[in-house]
């Protein structure tokens, strides 16, 4: 025990000393044994589980941790994140023992440590092992600590990119609450738009290591007035920067446009509208097309779908449905407003669709609750491509799940009448199309009448089968699908797709098979489409799989009877 008494007291003498050293009251870092006799000293403590011990160290340990973040406040380059860190191990494992509640400790270290040290490699690696060691004793004791932070976790991400990957996704799940839910879904998907951001700081303002970007926010106030006034009485944009300003960085986001702000900022506070439209996202998008990519923003377009996948999957397994209610709804505004990357976009589309199209397999009523946002996104099916396939994909889970059941009756109806102003307007522009643009041809237009047709056929789908769940839609929709049918002008597998389900129609017992719901209702305990060979001996018509008869006209092509397949009794 001598040689461990003598270097107890050689560290402990150590913090004692910096203590009462004037010269170390502005810079507590500049010291570099500080950290190793802190490490020292909770090893002993570890290592002697005695109380006796832990009480004598703490005063000091406690007094020089609120010298370091008084420090920052000094402006200083020099890094405390390892010292800190190895503090807030002590808070965390001996709390109890001389009550002290690490919880302002915690929250002092993000707000001002690691909001001017996320961008150290050292630091942002030590703070995930941190966070990942203590992963069990946060969730539980300090619950919202992770959530109200995950804008400062995802700016570390961001910006360290895949080499922190793995320990960033073990954390990741504690970010996720009922508060921090619908706000992270944003920030995950403009996750490149973040990195553009700071790369722009970075460029503007110097080594993001030791400077705090709230500082940056704050003071960008005044300029982001004058930038609006010189807008309003000279027309020039937020970030042109005069007449000599050629420089990459005139195109590139402003850091006094508000978007930029939302973007950097350290702490959840909700959901904040992301204007798009700004002259500052504009310049951002329009940069991030024109110039080339940097390493670290290839990495982050990587790395964001993965990302994605870990919230989607704890989405669908812990989250309660009016979240998920509230998080489609929230898809669906920010479908087409994704990171001009294509392999990106295609991705995060990809991904969006698929969750969305789960969830309204598991909870069919979200149709009818979001008729309304549904009704939107039917309304702006051609705005661009990105809003077209959305608008594919809603029509088909309007037909699939009957637009929310048998006891959404209501909200059926009203999504049946945006699919009959959906088809008469697209019905009505095809023939003008025709007529007007017959001599004329290029790849855009035939891409556009191939989307137009692409869309139509879901339309007409999800009429027949929408009708085929609630039966008093039938006369209309009979009439919808006659109008088509009997339009020639459109494309040819638009009115065959609507004559077949007209013909399917006088069958009802044939078309609640081929276009009836994919769940069994209430007292129809087997799913149509399917073929019960037990009970053909009394049936008159069973579920027969009728697609194997698509595209055929004139008599049947087989040469057997339902008399060969049917037992006789």
């Amino acid at each position: 025990m001598g040689n461990r008494d003598r270097e107890w007291d050689f560290h402990l003498r150590s913090l004692s000393n910096s203590a009462r050293d004037s010269s170390l009251a502005n810079d507590t870092a500049s010291d570099p044994s500080l950290l190793q006799s802190v490490k020292k000293l909770f090893e002993l403590c570890k290592a002697e589980n005695s109380e006796d011990l832990v009480a004598r160290v703490y005063p000091n340990i406690n007094k020089l941790f609120q010298r370091a973040v008084a420090s920052l406040s000094q402006q200083s380059r020099t890094s405390i994140g390892l010292l800190l860190l190895a503090i807030l191990q002590f808070y965390l494992d001996f709390g109890e023992v001389v009550l002290h509640d690490a919880d302002p400790s915690l929250r002092a270290f993000f707000r001002s440590c690691l909001s001017r040290e996320f961008s150290d490699p050292v630091v942002a690696e030590a703070t995930l092992d941190f966070l990942n060691m203590n992963k069990k004793k946060l969730l539980t004791s300090f619950p919202t600590l992770l959530p109200q932070f995950f804008p400062l976790l995802l700016k570390l991400i961001a910006w360290n990119g895949e080499r922190l990957e793995k320990s960033f996704l073990k954390v990741f799940p504690g970010l996720m609450s009922p508060g921090s839910f619908l706000p992270l879904f944003p920030s995950l998907v403009d996750l490149p738009i973040l990195v553009v951001a700071l790369e722009k700081v970075e460029r503007s303002s110097g080594s993001l290591i030791g400077s705090s970007i709230a500082s940056i926010q704050k003071s960008a106030a005044p300029e982001m007035l004058l930038a609006l006034m010189d807008e309003a009485y000279t027309g020039s944009t937020i970030g042109d920067g005069g007449g000599d300003s050629e420089s990459e960085d005139s195109n590139t986001i402003d850091v006094a446009d508000p978007l930029f702000l939302d973007l950097l900022k350290d702490e959840n506070d909700g959901i904040a509208e992301r204007h798009w439209t700004s002259p500052g996202m504009a310049t951002a998008l329009q940069a991030a097309i024109n110039n080339p990519q940097s390493d670290r923003l290839k990495q982050i377009l990587k790395m964001a779908p993965r990302i994605l996948d870990v919230y989607i999957a704890i989405t669908l397994r812990d989250v309660s449905n009016s979240l998920i209610c509230a998080l489609i709804s929230l898809l669906m505004s920010r479908h087409a407003t994704i990171f001009p990357d294509k392999r990106f976009s295609y991705e995060v589309h990809k991904r969006l669709l698929e969750f969305m199209l789960a969830a309204f397999h598991r909870s069919p009523d979200f149709i009818a609750l979001l008729k309304k946002p549904i009704m939107d996104r039917l309304g702006e099916a051609y705005d661009s491509p990105a809003k077209t396939e959305l608008a594919l994909q809603l029509c088909w889970a309007i037909g699939e799940h009957g637009g929310g059941g048998d006891s959404h009756k209501d909200a059926a109806r009203e999504l049946f009448e945006s699919l009959e102003l959906l088809l008469y307007e697209n019905l009505s522009s095809s023939r003008l199309g025709l007529r007007q643009e017959s001599a004329l041809s290029s790849d855009s237009e035939t891409s556009r009448k191939s989307s137009q047709s692409r869309l139509l056929c879901f339309v007409v789908t999800a009429i027949a089968k929408l009708a085929t769940h609630h039966r008093e839609l039938l006369p209309r929709a009979r009439v919808s699908l006659g109008k088509v049918a009997g339009s020639r002008i459109s494309d040819v597998r638009v009115w065959r797709r609507a004559r077949d389900y007209l013909g399917l129609m006088n069958e009802p017992a044939i078309c609640l098979s081929v276009l009836g719901p994919s769940r069994p209702s209430c007292g129809y305990a087997q799913k149509p489409g399917t073929v019960n060979w037990s009970e053909g001996g009394t049936k008159l018509i069973a579920h027969i799989p009728f697609y194997i008869l698509g595209e055929q006209e004139g008599p049947p092509f087989h040469d057997f009877s339902f008399s060969d397949i049917l037992p006789r009794r």
